[in-house]
């Protein structure tokens, strides 16, 4: 029986049949995570026996579930050296190493399967062609690189990457500092994270109603072209003005990050030593200087992390441009235009853009890994 089978031999069964075997089969599964770490490990002869009748039950379940001598054999394989592995270690102890391993293992094949394998695919298939049947080298980025358009996509992104981590950060720091201890701070607080609350799809329909501009003899629907006629203008269409519809795109991201940020940093400020404060304050500092020779130092880990991740965040922005425009008006950046290429049936441009991607994000992960490691080493 595959895996296959199972399925559609669940599928038949009655709803709450279904619940109870779904359950148990989670069971089981559990049942073996803890009998390799736990009881496997250990020494003694009941357990040298349990690990041998182990030996036989697993390799008879693989040949009655999979029908196949061959996948019996190799279960049997498996088992015997992993077993007497463990006896091996628990003859000197209850086989730590091996609950180590034990434990690291399901995020290490879902790291490999999610992560590492897609990545060592993708990268293959940037310098394949549209079918990914012929090398064609670096084709691909050539057309990326000499098509303007694609040049502009890669601009708005690195405008992104410039824009909207910076103004995040520093709108999230101000205001976490300005209402530190203040009265009233966790209201204040509620109001600015409450974007976090809501997708990015959502965020950028919400502001798609607050864009939209209609004729100037109709009523306007979208709050800000209401405000600008009740001020006597014309309705602005903010969303195919090129080059300013980026930065618009760009204010509903910063919208939703400032939120992040001012948890993060007002969390810090409030761990930084009232010691250091009062000592600035009886040095005779005001408070600017306060804030900057005291304050900023303080937190410059969480202002790391926090600035890493909105970057990071903002270099595989999607969903904002794919809801609003769409790319169209010159406001694609490499993460949708990755997906349209995907959509054309251009599997190679496509990865070439997700490669570019993939090129343009590790620098910052490193640094960030860097940093993270030289705090360890100070604590």
């Amino acid at each position: 029986m595959s895996v296959q089978d199972f399925f559609r031999w669940l599928s038949t069964l009655n709803p709450w049949l279904e619940i109870v075997v779904i359950v148990a089969a989670f069971v089981v599964v559990v049942g073996l995570i803890l009998f390799f770490i736990e009881i496997a490990p250990r020494r003694g002869t009941v357990y040298t026996v349990i690990r041998l009748i182990a030996c036989i039950v697993g390799p008879a379940l693989v040949l009655f579930l999979f029908q196949s001598w061959m996948e019996a054999v190799a279960a049997a394989a498996v088992l015997g050296l992993l077993f007497f592995f463990l006896d091996r270690r628990a003859k000197d102890g209850a086989g730590s190493l091996f609950q180590l391993v034990g434990f690291l293992a399901p995020a290490i094949v879902l790291l490999a399967v999610g992560l590492v394998v897609p990545t060592i695919q993708t990268i293959g298939q940037a310098f394949m062609n549209s079918r990914g049947t012929e090398f064609v080298a670096f084709e691909n980025f050539v057309w990326i690189f000499t098509q303007p358009q694609n040049v502009r996509v890669i601009l708005n992104t690195v405008l992104w990457v410039l824009i909207a981590p910076v103004v995040s950060t520093v709108a999230g720091l101000a205001y976490a500092y300005f209402i530190d201890k203040t009265r009233g701070e966790k209201y204040y607080k509620i109001l600015v994270f409450m974007p976090m609350a809501i997708s990015f799809v959502g965020a950028s329909i919400i502001w798609r109603f607050m864009y939209t501009a209609r004729p100037e003899d109709v009523g306007q629907i979208g709050f800000l072209n209401q405000v600008i006629v009740w001020f006597g203008g014309e309705p602005y269409n903010f969303l195919a003005d090129d080059p300013w519809n980026s930065l618009w795109l760009i204010v509903v991201f910063i919208w939703i990050q400032t939120g992040f940020a001012m948890v993060v940093l007002s969390a810090a400020i409030k761990g930084v030593p009232t010691e250091q404060l009062e000592a600035a304050e009886l040095d005779g500092t005001n408070g600017w200087q306060k804030f900057i020779n005291v304050v900023v130092p303080g937190i410059r880990p969480a202002l790391i992390v926090v600035l890493t991740t909105i970057s990071i965040a903002s270099l595989k922005v999607f969903d904002i441009v794919r809801t609003m425009t769409a790319g169209a008006n010159n406001t694609s950046v490499l993460a949708n235009e990755m997906y349209t290429q995907f959509r054309s049936f251009e599997a190679g441009r496509s990865a070439a853009f997700a490669l570019i991607l993939f090129v343009l994000v590790m620098p910052i992960v490193i640094y960030n890994a860097v940093q993270l490691k030289k705090q360890r080493e100070i604590r």
